[in-house]
């Protein structure tokens, strides 16, 4: 006899809503799926956690009697369209929690062995001057002035800009997908990156599913976060990177700007490009940036009128659409550089290896399971049984 359990059909909709995900999709997996929802019959275990599966919902949560409201744990400075603000995404909330989780276990990894806070976290405040803020967040980094330019491609000023954020002591994850699941790809328009910000395990999320001039700026902005501390902790979410509404943002923004365009930097070769029919992109190209973002630098210090620049962010954000679609791949070992980190990851390979962690618990912490973990292992230098 076949055991079915008892589900209300309201949770069944809740999920299907979540995930944005309607029955007909589901019919070749789940052909039983519209008696469920009808209540003229009950799922087995099995067939409820497939349908738990392909809606990425948690199976505990179809027990409950009531939907569940889920709200994003963290502070929210998003200023994107209600459809992605009202409901979190199930795709962006197991983002957080996998990060909550890698800092969670770092932060206790270093206390055990007595490290002590990085002294920049929370260094700042809203009260400072924010371009100030930008230039000591440069200086933190060691980026001399002109470095963008002397970097050939935007992926190796992205690189380049991680990894001297990463030297620092703050994890900084880019990833377009949660975890490795490609199937499973985050939305640009619900978020760009989040700042998760402990004096002793800090960490930056970007979006990478966001173009990689876009990246450039969500890594400065969400380092700008981690330099506010624990009042600037929380999830940043701005249409074509032009923040708007709340303080900590607008501060953010500003600090960004700075770090990423020098205001000295900009006005000093500003009289060699102001001519040319894309001074934008000539800027972009100089700083490795969006052209947005240098159109946008060159707005707030007045060199050109807002007219100008809006005419311009019209036209480029309607190509930018176009370009973006379709974009994804690469290396799968190259890939775990940016989704875990070397710096989370050579911590918990350590661990594994010395015996303080169990390797599942190290395959949960990394989303890497079995060879896949070994293998990136050894390509950071660690022989892994």
């Amino acid at each position: 006899m076949t055991t079915r359990v008892s589900v209300r059909p309201k949770l069944l909709l809740w999920a299907l809503d979540r995930s944005a995900t309607t029955p007909e999709l589901l019919r070749k997996k789940l052909p039983k799926l519209p008696s469920w929802l009808s209540g003229e019959l009950s799922p087995t275990l099995k067939q409820l956690e497939d349908f738990a599966k392909a809606t990425n919902t948690p199976i505990g949560y179809l027990f409950l009697p009531e939907p569940p409201t889920e709200d994003v744990p963290i502070p929210d400075f998003r200023t994107v369209a209600p459809e992605y603000r009202d409901r979190p995404s199930p795709d962006l909330l197991d983002t957080i929690y996998a990060m909550q989780q890698r800092q969670a276990w770092l932060r206790e990894e270093r206390l055990e062995f007595g490290a002590g806070p990085f002294d920049f976290v929370g260094s700042a405040g809203l009260k400072d001057n924010p371009d100030a803020v930008g230039q000591e967040m440069r200086r933190a980094v060691g980026f001399e002035e002109g470095w963008a330019a002397k970097v050939r491609t935007w992926q190796e000023a992205v690189s380049e800009l991680r990894r001297t954020i990463e030297n620092l002591g703050v994890m900084a994850v880019i990833n377009g997908v949660v975890g490795n699941n490609t199937h499973r790809k985050l939305d640009v328009r619900e978020f760009r990156g989040f700042a998760l910000c402990d004096s002793y395990a800090p960490l930056i999320f970007v979006n990478g599913a966001d173009a990689k001039s876009a990246q450039m700026f969500t890594l400065a902005h969400e380092l700008a976060h981690i330099w506010l501390g624990q009042k600037g902790e929380g999830l940043s979410g701005f249409e074509f990177l032009t923040p708007a509404g709340g303080d900590v943002e607008s501060f953010c923004d500003r600090a960004a700007a700075e770090f990423l365009i020098p205001e000295r930097e900009l006005r000093a070769r500003w009289g060699e490009v102001c001519h040319s029919s894309k001074p934008f992109e000539v800027i972009a190209r100089m700083f490795k940036v969006s052209p947005i973002v240098a159109g946008r630098r060159a707005m707030d210090l007045r060199l050109v009128d807002r007219e100008a620049f809006f005419e311009f962010y019209d036209v480029y954000t309607k190509h930018e659409r176009v370009r973006m679609k379709g974009k994804g791949g690469g290396d799968f070992y190259k890939n775990q550089n940016t989704r875990v980190g070397e710096l989370f990851a050579i911590h918990v390979m350590r661990a594994a290896l010395e015996g303080r962690l169990g390797f599942k618990e190290a395959y949960d912490l990394t989303g890497l399971r079995g060879g896949a973990f070994q293998e990136y292992g050894r390509r950071l230098g660690f022989n892994l049984p």
